[in-house]
């Protein structure tokens, strides 16, 4: 048996959708604007879980994708569905800032993925392949509908099934979404998300018909908490073990760390209906591959390899030939000016982890031009920074962050930089729904504080839970480059 711990893997991996194929599981996570994006994760318990594959490395190329014009904070893509049908993967989403639903294929669930699309916006999609050959998607907010589609999934089918099948009652701060549909023998179950009628607070609900043109029934079957957040759990769909047992895999609420999957029990009832368990802390499920080890979601790196390891995400689509790796170094090459942090191209990013954890480099910023800034830092909406700054020649030790709900960004320390190669350290805890980083620079065998500790919020200018960065931006003119080193991420210091 594998034993672990709620939530799943302490991370920001939140709009889960998963899938078993065979002996192994699936499930793929909203990753909104980094790339590569589509993570798809793994395991043989449903408990610990590892990096499998991405869905794609760029999406449309667009200027605010590129953080050429503008940016896609807060978009890009979320909630997918993934299914198995017929020997291939599908993975359907959208991206808000498109008026199309996003279709990507593969024989192997690590691709290669080909995009198509699906005519239209469906939200919160949810794709149902039929015994009788008939594909339907579900989607929508409030609202649920669910529509046929035609074969090769482009366009509703012609005269196919489109029709409302639940409707949320006015007055709740979050009608019905997250659409997560499946058929059980001659049941369809159709698992929702809404909140409570009078506060902010994540239910789960689900619906059942033995016919897709008849009445749904149902209403809310998990309205719970984990860690006494007041936060429910919730917004997720079931899956099967091979000896017969189900669960259930959905998100909590967590704030600066964002939104984190929870595994809960379930069973069902005489009539076919399901019935959650309580959301506990301890868990516990048999492993199809006890043997086979499962690798970490985190990682250090030494940047030796011509290729970044598929830990790392980019903020934004990268732009080649401005970054590179295999020497030992990743170094970013400016070709742009921007402002701030939050318009540094080819930032590279990994999350952080519950309840605790730091990261550490090596800044080589002797190649910075004045005006650039390079260093380490905990990316999220109201972010901070610790690193170099090279102004009128001369360098800078500098530690700025962007309080929650300013619009500005505050330089909280600046110190003639001892030399210009220095090793940075961000160290992050979390405590109920807040964060805090505190920097630090390395001072002989010691660590010197670097400007003062920092508190972080969850965001909806962002969306998501803060992550480490590795970052460099020109305000003057472009061409200077910085070389970061020695990368250390430390789980759980």
């Amino acid at each position: 048996m594998a034993d672990g711990k709620n939530p799943l893997t302490g991370m920001d991996h939140p709009d889960p959708d998963v899938i078993r194929v065979g002996d192994t599981y699936y499930m793929i996570c909203t990753t909104m604007h980094f790339f590569p994006g589509g993570e798809i994760l793994r395991s043989r318990d449903l408990i610990n879980w590892e990096l499998c594959s991405y869905v794609f490395d760029r999406l449309e190329d667009t200027p605010g994708e590129t953080l050429e014009d503008g940016d896609i904070y807060g978009h890009g893509m979320w909630a997918a569905s993934l299914r198995y049908h017929g020997g291939k993967f599908y993975v359907v989403f959208i991206a808000h800032e498109w008026d199309r639903t996003f279709l990507f294929t593969a024989d192997s669930i690590e691709g290669p993925w080909k995009k198509s699309y699906i005519e239209g916006i469906y939200h919160d999609p949810s794709l149902l392949f039929d015994d009788d050959g008939r594909v339907y998607i579900v989607y929508g907010n409030r609202d649920i509908r669910l529509t046929e589609l035609n074969d090769d999934l482009s366009v509703p089918k012609p005269g196919g099934l489109d029709r409302i099948i639940v409707r949320d009652a006015p007055g709740c701060m979050l009608g019905y979404e997250g659409s997560h549909i499946y058929k059980l023998g001659q049941r369809y179950l159709l698992f929702l998300i809404h909140s409570k009628q009078q506060e902010w607070y994540r239910t789960q609900a689900c619906f059942m018909t033995e016919d897709l043109n008849g009445v749904w029934a149902g209403g809310d079957v998990m309205c719970d908490d984990l860690d006494g957040l007041h936060s429910g759990p919730a917004q997720g769909g079931i899956v099967d073990t091979p000896d017969g047992r189900w669960f259930s895999v959905v998100f909590q609420d967590r704030g600066a760390i964002g939104r984190v999957p929870v595994l809960v029990p379930v069973s069902f009832n005489a009539a076919g209906y399901p019935v959650f368990g309580k959301v506990t802390q301890d868990i516990t499920n048999a492993g199809t591959r006890p043997e086979t080890p499962c690798g970490e979601l985190w990682c250090s790196d030494d940047f030796t390899s011509p290729k970044l390891g598929k830990l790392w995400q980019f903020n934004h689509e990268p732009r080649e030939g401005c970054f590179e790796t295999g020497s030992g170094a990743y170094i970013i090459t400016t070709d742009k000016l921007s402002p701030t942090l939050l318009h540094a191209r080819n930032t590279i990013t990994q999350r952080t982890v519950l309840p605790c954890c730091a990261a550490e480099v090596t800044l080589d910023a002797s190649r910075l031009n004045d005006g650039d800034v390079a260093g380490l830092c905990l990316l999220i909406g109201s972010y901070g920074l610790a690193g170099i700054a090279n102004e009128g020649g001369r360098l800078f030790l500098v530690m700025k962050s962007k309080d929650p709900g300013s619009d500005a960004e505050a330089e909280r320390e600046r110190l003639p930089a001892a030399a210009d190669s220095l090793r940075l350290r961000a160290e992050v805890r979390f405590e109920g729904m807040t964060g805090e980083v505190r920097f630090s620079v390395q001072d002989g065998s010691a660590w010197s504080p670097v400007g003062t500790p920092h508190k972080f919020v969850f965001s909806l200018d962002h969306f998501t839970g803060a992550r480490f960065g590795l970052f460099m931006y020109s305000t003057g003119q472009t061409g200077g480059s910085a070389a970061f080193s020695e990368f250390r991420y430390l789980p759980y210091v």
